[in-house]
């Protein structure tokens, strides 16, 4: 039971509250902004530390990977070791990714502390968060809790570009996520206003449910990555992915029927609407990723925007998906949750497909303002319903484990659609560029060698300034034709990226139909504002 004796250097019991509060909300918003400032700041990072394109949007996805691929791990070690030490050790991760982005000199630093320390700590840190909040809250307070951090991620989404770019231009990127460490700290100075909640139910550690989930979620994400970066052993990576997948599916069944604990009930499953709505949230996430990776590397590496212009150009995005998702949630009404889920990802699509045509002929981001304003708010009313929807047929007792799931599903969601549109935009490009080249006039049959072998061994988008520069000494004919060639390259690399996030959308319009042959989900009081992640 948790201890209501107050510390004696503790403030009063409601200015505790408050502090508290507004501490989880500090660290929520941190959580969700620390990615977009990542995404803007792609041009700048490439150019401050020698690196590419590719591998910076490597680190990216593999960030979310592994939030993924350990958040259900989190949330037990957070079970056995205590949510307050989970919490703790997750800022404290997320904060070495944060002071290792300040410092950093090459790409490993990031891919090392940003992206696997950082990611360890988002997955400790989420599931502790939501157990924290229950057991520090109660009642309307709790309600009130849940809103504010649930306001803060949804405030970090819409601004994140837009901050992020106004620092990486004004500033240097390498500032941001200093910013992010001292909110960190700030974090860290209100321990001692958490109480730690204990945990009363089985103690067993699932060893080979977790190695199978983060087999399962890590090899499918990464053969997708190394195929990116041109390296082997892609498909010996995919099968692991899919057969530890087949295998955990397989092992949580059979501990159900022998009555031993397992990583995740996997009688949460047996919930169509759990279901459903999990896979709506994955399905939602892989299109998130796959738009927000794709738009920033077209804006700053086609467009040549710095990440202030980026940021503002991404904002009607962001900034409508937030103000949608508050007004559907506050006049949603008497409408189904199925059908403002088919809304949201009608509209999104929608706004994917008529970007389509749009982006050979843009040669400004005021281009995108209609399609994003319209995918953007189509993701609003996806963050308005998805979340409720999912965790309402869950029993009190097993909220905490389902919101984790779905967590991890939208973390997985995530990771897979930036790394797998972001592969799929620069194989594209390798393509067209080799194919184009192959077909020149101008190019000798040395040169048009020469291009094949530099893409195959690091297929790279370069803005046409960074490549005059590369090909200064080279003759002026050959300069003004590789420049062309990309020219014309890199806008069907982008449309065929944007496939990606096209198709996700597709698959969870289909799926909203088989949403609305269910009644409305009743929700319980219990599982209000839990999905955080």
């Amino acid at each position: 039971m948790v201890s209501d004796r107050a510390d004696t250097s503790s403030p009063p019991e409601g200015k505790r509250s408050r502090l508290l509060a507004v501490l989880l909300a500090m660290a929520m918003f941190v959580l969700v902004v620390d990615t977009s400032l990542m995404n803007v700041s792609i041009s700048a990072v490439v150019r401050d530390l020698d690196t590419t394109v590719s591998g910076v949007q490597s680190a990216i996805a593999l960030e979310a990977l592994v939030s993924a691929a350990f958040i259900l791990i989190g949330g037990k070690v957070g079970d056995l070791a205590g949510r307050k030490l989970a919490y703790t050790l997750g800022l404290l991760g997320y904060a070495v990714g944060a002071v290792a982005m300040t410092l950093a000199q090459n790409l490993t630093a990031i891919i090392v502390f940003w992206a696997i320390i950082g990611g360890l700590g988002a997955s400790l840190l989420l599931p502790a968060m939501q157990s924290l909040i229950h057991g520090n809250f109660e009642g309307p307070a709790r309600r009130k809790v849940y809103a504010l951090v649930g306001a803060a991620a949804a405030i970090a989404a819409a601004v994140g570009p837009l901050l992020g770019g106004v620092i990486t231009t004004f500033l240097s990127w390498r500032v941001g996520f200093l910013l992010e460490a001292v909110i960190i700290a700030v974090v860290l100075s209100g321990l001692r206003l958490v109480r730690d909640v204990p945990y009363t139910g089985p103690r067993h550690v699932d060893v080979v449910g977790s190695v199978l989930s983060v087999l399962g979620m890590g090899g499918i994400v990464l053969s997708i990555l190394v195929w990116q970066e041109g390296g082997e052993s892609v498909g010996g990576l995919m099968l692991i992915g899919l057969v530890a997948m087949g295998a955990l599916v397989w092992w949580l069944r059979r501990g159900k029927r022998l009555g031993r604990p397992t990583l995740l009930d996997p009688d949460l499953f047996s919930s169509k609407y759990f279901r459903l709505g999990v896979s709506e949230q994955l399905l939602q996430q892989i299109a998130l990723g796959g738009t927000m990776i794709v738009l920033p590397i077209y804006l700053q590496m086609v467009l040549e925007y710095d990440a202030l212009q980026a940021g503002l150009s991404i904002a009607p995005l962001s900034l409508s998906m937030f103000g949608i998702a508050l007004l559907a949630g506050q006049r949603a009404g008497r409408r189904r949750p199925s059908t403002i889920v088919r809304w949201g990802f009608a509209l999104f699509t929608a706004g994917l497909v008529i970007l389509l045509p749009v982006v050979p002929r843009a040669d400004s981001g005021w281009y995108l303002l209609v399609p994003l304003l319209i995918a953007g708010s189509g993701l609003g009313l996806l963050v308005s319903q998805l979340n409720n929807y999912t965790l309402s047929p869950v029993s009190d007792e097993r909220v905490s484990e389902a919101a984790g799931v779905n967590s991890a599903a939208g973390s997985f969601g995530l990771s897979f659609g930036l790394a797998f549109a972001g592969a799929i935009m620069l194989a594209a490009l390798a393509i067209t560029f080799t194919t184009r080249a192959e077909d020149s006039d101008v190019l000798s049959s040395t040169e048009q060698q020469q291009v094949a072998e530099v893409l195959e061994d690091d297929a790279q988008l370069m803005s046409n300034t960074g490549l005059e520069q590369l090909l200064a000494d080279q003759p002026e004919a050959t300069r003004e034709e590789i420049v062309r060639i990309n020219t014309e390259a890199r806008p069907p690399a982008l449309q065929i990226a944007l496939v990606i996030p096209i198709l996700a959308g597709l698959l969870g319009l289909a799926n909203s139909f088989r949403m609305a042959r269910l009644p409305d989900p009743v929700p319980s009081s219990s599982t209000e504002g839990l999905a955080l992640g």
